[in-house]
């Protein structure tokens, strides 16, 4: 196409020259090709393009949402590319409880694609989220991230021991409920013995602590997962108290005539607090004149009774017998009783 624009102006040129024009072509085919070739070979020129809204950027979860600080730092990862970029900035929104979001605060980007942000905290939950602002518009907001400004110490409510309690044993267990998740830490002041652990989700513990003879002052800290702390102090004792076991019988004495007849034997075990044990393993033996010995096992219920029952058959002297027990367990030893059987004319 180019060419034959070239052909039509050199023939008209031509003509021209024939009328005699020859100085006015030259000057008109002089601008005209040059006005073609600069058409021809200029560079292109680029169209504006239209700016495209960037992506949210994120914020980085702490590993533990609840603090007692009021200020904190949001810890925020923006697109590498846009880094220093001073036509981009961050927007802090936050969202309070029953509270939609709204901005508290906006900052240039940083040199780097992670940047730190200090929020001050309300009382309570806070919803933090984030958004990139640039030439384009506001980008979509990050997803929320939460903290929980508490203040308030935990509060401890121990259900064992009671403040003065005897304790007949080794060791006690201090057991109750407070904040979930905190941290119980046990102290005994007299032996300097301390354990630690760790409340469930719902707020129980259960720790034990060694004991020495006499009077034990006991020390309690209690640790809520924002750092808040509270103590409790209380006394026992530790007394010299052992596991027990007293056995009973449905008859004490009984007459030849009315043999044979039967007997039941029960034993109630005590563990050295003097509470029920149960689980305790219990062996009768029903020693009688005139018959061999008769035996019998048991387990203790949550009563810490056991019973055993059998007969005292014909045959038997007439005299003084006895029915005793003996009671194992894994964790207190081992305890026996007996009581007197008679056996009359």
């Amino acid at each position: 196409m180019a060419l034959g624009v070239g052909v039509l102006v050199v023939a008209a040129a031509v003509l021209y020259v024939g009328a005699g024009g020859l100085g006015i072509v030259a000057g008109a085919l002089g601008g005209t090709i040059s006005t073609f070739v600069r058409g021809v070979t200029a560079t292109p020129v680029p169209s504006a393009t239209v700016g495209l809204v960037p992506d949210a950027p994120k914020i980085e979860s702490p590993a533990e949402p609840y603090t007692n600080q009021s200020q904190v730092d949001l810890s925020i990862t923006i697109p590498s590319n846009l880094a220093g970029n001073p036509d981009y900035s961050v927007k802090v929104y936050l969202a309070l409880k029953d509270q939609a979001p709204a901005p508290v605060d906006q900052k240039p980007l940083s040199p780097t694609p992670r940047m730190i942000i200090p929020v001050t905290l309300t009382e309570g939950v806070n919803d933090f989220s984030v958004t990139l602002v640039g030439p384009a518009g506001e980008s979509e907001q990050s997803p929320l991230v939460r903290w929980i400004l508490d203040r308030k110490p935990p509060a401890i409510r121990l259900s064992s021991p009671k403040d003065g309690a005897l304790i007949n044993r080794k060791a006690v267990t201090l057991e109750g409920r407070t904040q979930g998740r905190s941290t119980i830490n046990a102290r005994n002041v007299q032996t300097g013995d301390a354990v630690g652990g760790t409340a469930g989700a719902d707020g129980t513990f259960s720790v034990s602590l060694p004991l020495t003879n006499g009077t034990n002052q006991l020390h309690l800290v209690v640790t809520d997962p924002a750092g808040n702390n509270k103590t409790l102090d209380l006394s026992v004792r530790r007394g010299s108290g052992a596991l027990r076991a007293s056995i009973s019988s449905s008859i004490y004495s009984v007459s030849q005539k009315d043999l044979p007849y039967d007997i039941q034997l029960t034993v109630l075990v005590d563990d050295p607090d003097g509470r029920p044990l149960a689980g305790a393993h219990v062996t009768f033996t029903l020693s009688i004149p005139g018959i061999p010995t008769i035996r019998g096992d048991a387990t203790t219920d949550a009563e810490g009774r056991g019973v055993f029952t059998t007969r005292i058959p014909k045959g038997t002297s007439r005299g003084g017998g006895s029915a005793a027990v003996l009671v194992r367990t894994d964790q207190f030893g081992k305890t026996s009783d007996e009581t007197v059987i008679t056996i009359r004319k």
